[in-house]
């Protein structure tokens, strides 16, 4: 869908018209944040700027730009699709394309934590800040909190957000955040904790921050005990994708019971969704925008 000559020029704007890119995100046409069922289908491309780039066996899959940018044009083409989140690159390249036209466009917010770093947990504001977020004029904030017991830089990271997340609803925008539990193996790195007791531990501390949980949403994965673990808080949930490689049917199959839940809004997928096993993005985004919106896509 991404025009060769469309992206050159792109390119040509960053040089002669860099205020440009502002601008489109800046005056893009806005939509309220959920829909009229109140769920939300949102393609997350917030992994590079966290130097995440691997799916499956490439290591730099996420790597190429154009592919990216037009991996995107075709997920948001999709009936059903909300929205993206992702950093500052990404949505202004969107909005200078025109794809965010109508659209949730989300900002991600912590992105210092870098897959792998002895630092990780240590997750600091590398890309938007409430401030940015609001003048840009976009739809909600991002939030990564990953809980580990003996790391000095997990206190950091829960203070950082609990003030985000403040910041957000002072200004009456939507704080999606994104409670982990992790461990640390022998070498001291950082690694997903797939407890489900640890999970809803998780959910409850992140429930807990900032000084107004009005507009705080939860972007979780997808868990057997969807209930125990949704039942952990009040607040709309959102559910991550991953990397799942060839299980992604076994992927699709538990969103579809966990937003069986009340409080389980929608899907907030990326590498799942943009770099699929068979390459078939429109037809595995479309799925995803069935579950969350049923027969309205």
């Amino acid at each position: 869908m991404l025009d060769r000559s469309t992206y050159a020029a792109l390119g040509e704007a960053r040089i002669f018209e860099p205020a440009s890119l502002q601008k489109a995100l800046r005056e893009r046409k806005r939509r309220t944040l959920a829909g009229e069922d109140g769920n939300l289908m949102i393609l997350a491309a917030d992994h590079t700027a966290r130097g995440m780039l691997a799916v499956g066996n490439d290591p730099l899959a996420v790597a190429d730009r154009y592919t990216l940018l037009d991996n995107l044009l075709r997920g948001l083409s999709v009936p059903g699709v909300d929205g993206v989140m992702a950093s500052a690159d990404i949505l202004e390249e969107l909005a200078w394309l025109g794809a965010l036209e109508g659209k949730v466009a989300i900002g991600t917010i912590n992105r210092g934590g870098l897959k792998g770093a002895l630092w990780e947990l240590d997750d600091r504001i590398t890309a938007y800040d409430p401030d940015h977020i609001a003048s840009a004029g976009l739809d909600a904030g991002k939030l990564l909190l990953r809980i580990e017991f003996t790391d000095p830089g997990v206190a950091r990271t829960i203070e950082m957000c609990g003030a985000v997340t403040t910041k957000l609803a002072d200004q009456g925008v939507a704080c999606m955040i994104e409670p982990l539990p992790y461990l640390k193996d022998d070498n001291g790195r950082a690694f997903l904790d797939t407890r489900d007791e640890e999970l809803i531990r998780a959910v409850a501390i992140a429930s807990g921050l900032g000084s107004s949980s009005a507009y705080t949403w939860l972007k979780i994965p997808a868990t057997p005990r969807m209930a125990e673990v949704a039942a952990a808080t009040t607040m709309p949930i959102l559910l991550l994708g991953g990397d799942p490689g060839e299980k992604l049917p076994e992927v699709v199959a538990g969103w579809e019971s966990a937003m069986r839940e009340p409080n389980v809004r929608g899907l907030i997928p990326g590498r799942a969704l943009l770099y699929p096993h068979d390459g078939d993005i429109e037809g595995i985004v479309a799925t995803a925008a069935r579950i969350v919106h049923g027969g309205s896509t």
